[in-house]
């Protein structure tokens, strides 16, 4: 339920209101705009009497919510959703552009592509120290020591850390190191993961599970800010598809879709939607124009030994010139990096 307000409302009359609606048992969320207040209502909303909200003179109206998805739905708020990390924000008129290696592999690896990036007009640094691998014989990733070097690159270049998060058993270390927690394509339905993340104050970037429908990416979404973290930024990653072409299928639609139900920021991963170098920067491009709130790119400075996905790792001289691009692009949506 979403209950409006008329123009003119005082604080005393939204206290009111919110403490009459709570002692029926349900939460309310307060989203204050420019001239316009609006209360949302989580829980059982069929113990409240519409007309009897309704006659507290400066309710607007009352509207029911249809989808399953409450907090996350543009009902409650009106106004895109904008995660500032750092003095870099992604959402709104801001463009995030995310960049680094699939994994962490040495110092020297890591600092040199973050060093680049930068350099490129990259605001955060994502790089994997926890690695979710289909095969138990491939690289992991180096875990607490990856970690340790994604620290020592972001003291290096001041840019935020974006890495995945695995296990609860690492959530202090991620709070406590981490920028932005990132929540892989693998975890997406991993309920007690999104309710303990949903317990940290800290950004979350969630991806779009394998094969997950856009109201359960949005319903994961839900559980992760039902908690009482609303700083959420979704991921599209690609779907599994019949194609065998491409890694997976990039949804460009579920961009405008996502906008037009929710608040949240939406951001397209290219690399791991195409599985392919060659088709980072189309596809980047593309998702620009779809209306995407930023990118996460993978860049490699030596693809071929890569310890995960090569492939799909654009070299540093690359990123440079899609950036090039990308501004250009940013400018005619009215995106700012």
């Amino acid at each position: 339920m979403v209950i409006v307000l008329n123009t003119g409302y005082t604080k005393d009359q939204v206290s009111e209101l919110v403490n009459h609606i709570e002692s029926k048992g349900v939460k309310t969320s307060i989203t204050e705009g420019n001239s316009k207040c609006i209360v949302g209502v989580v829980g059982d909303t069929t113990i409240i009497d519409d007309d009897e909200i309704l006659s507290f003179r400066y309710v607007e109206k009352v509207l029911k919510v249809q989808e399953p998805f409450k907090k996350a739905n543009r009902l409650f708020k009106a106004e895109d959703t904008v995660i500032d990390v750092l003095g870099s924000k992604i959402g709104g008129s801001n463009l995030g552009i995310i960049a680094g290696p699939c994994s962490v592999e040495s110092e020297e690896q890591v600092v040199e592509i973050a060093k680049s990036v930068k350099e490129s007009g990259a605001n955060f640094l994502r790089g994997g120290a926890f690695k979710p691998r289909t095969s138990p014989y491939s690289f992991q990733g180096m875990e607490m020591e990856g970690l340790n070097l994604l620290k020592l690159a972001k003291q290096e270049t001041g840019l935020p850390i974006v890495t995945e998060l695995m296990s609860t058993d690492y959530i202090d270390k991620f709070v406590e190191d981490v920028d932005v927690i990132q929540i892989g394509a693998r975890n997406m339905q991993n309920f007690d993961l999104l309710k303990q993340v949903g317990r940290t104050n800290k950004p979350i970037l969630l991806k779009r599970g394998l094969s997950a429908t856009i109201e359960e990416w949005l319903m994961s979404a839900e559980y992760i800010m039902a908690e009482g973290n609303e700083s959420v930024i979704l991921c599209e990653r690609g779907i599994r598809t019949f194609e065998t072409y491409t890694r997976n299928t990039l949804d460009l639609s579920a961009i405008p879709i996502v906008k037009r139900l929710s608040h949240l920021p939406v951001i397209v991963d290219p690399s791991h939607a195409s599985g392919d170098w060659r088709l980072v920067e189309p596809m980047s491009k593309a998702a620009i124009l779809s209306g995407c709130d930023g990118l996460i790119i993978e860049v490699h400075n030596n693809p071929q030994k890569a310890l995960c996905d090569g492939q799909q790792s654009i070299k540093p001289n690359k990123f440079k010139f899609l950036m090039e691009k990308i501004r250009v692009l940013a400018e005619i949506e009215g995106k700012v990096i």
